[in-house]
């Protein structure tokens, strides 16, 4: 089991920043790839980011490539997403997320892929 708890959300102007953290308990041992998701209102989740935990490799969501930066810091089983130049379509709640089985070479921001999720966060851009 994997427990997840986000924090850092919230309002922010358009070209603003806001770092998110997601702090991980339980088996962390077992996480293959940390993501970060988000879900604006009448729209269905989406994935944004994701770090393969063993190596650090990383990928992004088109939308959010050249703005937001995943990051890990393992000592404090915590992974951060760093959102630059915000933009009013960024607004959602975000979720993390851990994906624990192994990866078979699917698209890493695909949602099958992660069995533990946490609450989640707004974030809120106004223009």
């Amino acid at each position: 089991q994997v427990q997840l708890v986000e924090s850092g959300g919230g309002s922010v102007q358009a070209g603003g920043s806001l770092r998110l953290s997601c702090a991980a308990s339980g088996s962390t041992y077992s996480s293959v790839a940390m993501g970060w998701f988000r879900q604006a209102l009448g729209k269905e989740r989406e994935g944004v980011a994701t770090i393969f935990t063993r190596g650090g490799t990383t990928y992004y969501a088109e939308s959010v490539k050249g703005r937001f930066t995943i990051s890990q810091d393992n000592a404090k089983n915590t992974v951060y997403l760093q959102m630059n130049s915000l933009e009013a379509e960024d607004t959602a709640r975000y979720y993390c997320a851990a994906g624990t089985t192994s990866w078979t070479g699917t698209w890493p921001l695909a949602k099958d892929f992660y069995n533990y999720w946490g609450q989640g966060t707004q974030v809120t851009v106004s223009s």
